[in-house]
């Protein structure tokens, strides 16, 4: 029986163990911090040996196969042990691609591929599809190959969970975009992380397809360094119009794929704001590529509702619109957040720098926005924040709290006013994650 050792007992290595455990390897699942009670629950269920706030190193090294959770390191000690003595280390979604026949649509970028996979899910789910939504969202798909296996997955795929892939197969791959993030993991270096996030194109089959976007200056030079062979490429953009993919031209997205137009208006689209414009071609080649009907994709963008912490309305006060962009972590994300907005902003930013280098922001932020509450418990953060913007907005202040920053976007907010969540930083300061962050943030709004 072939020992298979899991690292990590979140959402994906309990999806793993699951899937071991029907396909009769023997599972060890080993987490250095607590388990969370929902996934020692379906462990103990499963009758699957764990332990927590430790690494058995012995029992670890002498594993057949090791499958890692995404949040840990490569270079960290027990990985580089493994690695050593020549034992595999593959990411949950490797592993679970050995054990289903479904098509694969794999989504990467620095920003909106999860906005990007759920339009693609919600396109599918309204053409009948036998569909499943995975990766870096919803349920881990070793767990849905375990439990319910589908036709078709649509996959976020993050650069950590890239790295642990090999052979796992990609019917249609995409890449949204490619901006410095994480590069802490990447040695500091940008061509590492590049490479990463290219790692979607080995993947794909043969005669398979990659979407990509052509306006993004680091996609069109890596592409002009690659020989590609036995993959359709095709791009998308916002700024020209192209023969074959997707383009705009008089107000109206067009796609065009062998000679069959697609188009709909650009104010008919549910989600609004260039970034938004690139999801939705991303999406609609996508389905048209599984020959979904051209008016199923129409109503299903026209129909869409956005993502929970992703440019999310939560609700509006005495004329004051209040947004949860939680999920923008880094300053890209918040780029794509301010240029989408067209009334006045009162910006609540903050959290754990990752290096963030916030003069790409200046010109948006000289033009949009009206005042910046920083809620960073690192100090060093909110300094970094007031030194690049004091010059710029006239007003900003520092909240100890979620609850004193809402209230005071509140007091310096007029009607026809926005105050938005963007906080262009981790969350790990104060927060469990971005979405205990989000949810802290409706609760202060609706507290107003």
């Amino acid at each position: 029986m072939k020992k298979l050792v899991i690292l990590g007992a979140g959402e994906s290595g309990t999806g793993a163990a699951l899937l071991a455990k029907k396909n009769e390897y023997e599972v060890f699942v080993s987490d250095n911090g607590e388990i969370a009670e929902e996934y020692k629950n379906v462990l103990w269920n499963n009758e699957i040996e764990f332990e927590e706030e430790a690494h058995s190193a012995d029992r670890i090294l002498s594993a057949d196969e090791v499958v890692k959770s995404p949040g840990i390191p490569d270079d960290s000690e027990l990985i580089q042990q493994l690695l050593a003595k020549g034992i595999p280390v593959i990411s949950e979604i490797e592993f679970a691609g050995r054990f289903t026949d479904a098509m694969m649509i794999g989504v990467s970028g620095s920003n909106g591929k999860t906005t990007t996979v759920h339009l693609i899910y919600h396109i599918l789910k309204n053409a009948r599809l036998d569909v499943g939504l995975t990766g870096n969202v919803g349920h881990s798909l070793a767990k849905q190959v375990a439990e319910n296996d589908r036709q078709i997955y649509v996959v976020e795929l993050s650069s950590f969970q890239l790295d642990g892939m090999k052979e796992f197969e990609l019917n249609i791959g995409v890449l949204m975009n490619i901006t410095p993030d994480h590069l802490d993991r990447y040695e500091n270096k940008m061509e590492n992380y590049v490479e990463s996030k290219f790692k979607i194109l080995e993947l794909i089959k043969p005669g398979g397809h990659f979407l990509y976007n052509i306006d993004d200056d680091v996609i069109r030079n890596e592409l002009r360094n690659k020989q590609i062979t036995g993959v359709n490429l095709i791009p998308f953009s916002i700024e020209d119009e192209l023969d074959e993919g997707a383009y705009i031209n008089k107000n109206q997205l067009n796609i065009n794929l062998k000679q069959n137009q697609f188009n709909m208006l650009l104010q008919e689209l549910a989600l609004q704001g260039k970034h938004n414009i690139y999801n939705s071609m991303a999406a609609g080649i996508a389905s048209r590529i599984l020959d979904v009907r051209k008016e199923i994709i129409r109503d299903s963008l026209m129909d869409f509702q956005n993502i929970e912490h992703r440019l999310e309305y939560v609700v509006k006060v005495h004329g004051i619109d209040y947004i949860n962009d939680s999920k923008a972590t880094n300053v890209n994300s918040t780029w794509y957040a301010l240029e989408s907005m067209t009334k006045p902003v009162i910006w609540i930013v903050g959290g754990v720098d990752k290096g963030n280098d916030y003069s790409i922001l200046s010109e948006l932020v000289r033009k949009k926005v009206k005042a910046i509450i920083c809620i960073g418990a690192e100090k060093k953060s909110n300094r970094k924040i007031h030194r690049a913007f004091d010059e710029i907005v006239e007003t900003i202040i520092d909240a100890s709290s979620m609850e004193e920053a809402v209230k005071l976007s509140y007091r310096l907010g007029v009607k026809g006013d926005v105050a938005m969540l963007s906080p262009c930083c981790a969350s790990f300061d104060s927060y469990k994650n971005y979405e205990d962050r989000g949810w802290k943030f409706k609760k202060a709004v609706r507290e107003l």
